[in-house]
């Protein structure tokens, strides 16, 4: 189980004991779930790509699960305004990328950009590695289950617009998800949730996780929302 110490240089580990039962089959698909699952975008075999972890964090609010996303804001240069996961590259610092540095970066990202107390975060799998051709990050996404929740928002208003939460049944809702459609004709999974449009590779690892979890409810995929060229 992680501690405040932990993010301080000793190891971290992943604990599954004490997890709430309905995570049970978020756990289950964190152990069985194949790279191809998630993504058809996969790290190149020659190992480059830009090191990256985000923490994909559950918590149990008043209407139940949720999971905690962030605001870019809209003056960055790339995916300004677009929802995402806590995260960044890994540092040096973090450590070994094969080993607990996702695990490191992930909450070291988590608490410099919303302001999170990792010492509450139980972090409990690991999902494939993914790539984000556009920005050639590879990115580990870290699940953690938020056992002693604290105080978030915004640390940086010049990087983060707000931080939120959302609860998964508002993510399930059928009137709440749409097929976003990009200009250059890619198209993908979208979520019109807490006055946001998550899309893109945030979108996409949710879509995955509700399906593979057996959340999903049967939505309406014609149902489309057009994204500009800034996107």
């Amino acid at each position: 189980m992680t501690r405040a110490s932990d993010t301080q240089g000793g190891p971290l580990t992943l604990s599954r004991t004490g997890l709430p039962d309905w995570l049970a089959p978020v756990v289950r698909v964190v152990e069985t779930i194949e790279p191809t699952q998630m993504s058809h975008f996969l790290p190149p075999e020659n190992g480059s790509g830009r090191q990256s972890a985000v923490l994909i964090l559950f918590g149990e609010g008043e209407r139940g699960p949720e999971l905690l996303l962030m605001e870019r804001a809209g003056s960055l240069r790339s995916h300004a305004g677009q929802p995402a996961f806590p995260g960044g590259a890994l540092d040096p610092e973090d450590g070994d990328p094969l080993g607990d540095g996702p695990l490191r970066a992930a909450l070291r990202e988590a608490r410099e950009e919303t302001g999170l107390d990792p010492s509450g975060v139980q972090l409990f799998g690991v999902l494939p590695r993914l790539y984000i051709p556009v920005s050639r990050f590879v990115v580990t996404p870290v699940l953690g289950w938020w056992r002693e929740p604290s105080t978030v928002g915004a640390v940086d208003p010049n990087e983060t617009a707000r931080v939120f939460t959302v609860p998964v049944a508002d993510l399930t809702d059928p009137a709440n998800r749409a097929t976003a459609v990009h200009p250059r004709g890619h198209s993908g999974p979208a979520f019109l949730v807490e006055s946001a449009l998550v899309w893109g590779f945030t979108a996409g690892v949710i879509d995955r996780l509700l399906h593979y979890a057996g959340w999903e409810r049967p939505w309406d995929r014609g149902k489309q929302v057009p994204l500009d060229w800034r996107a």
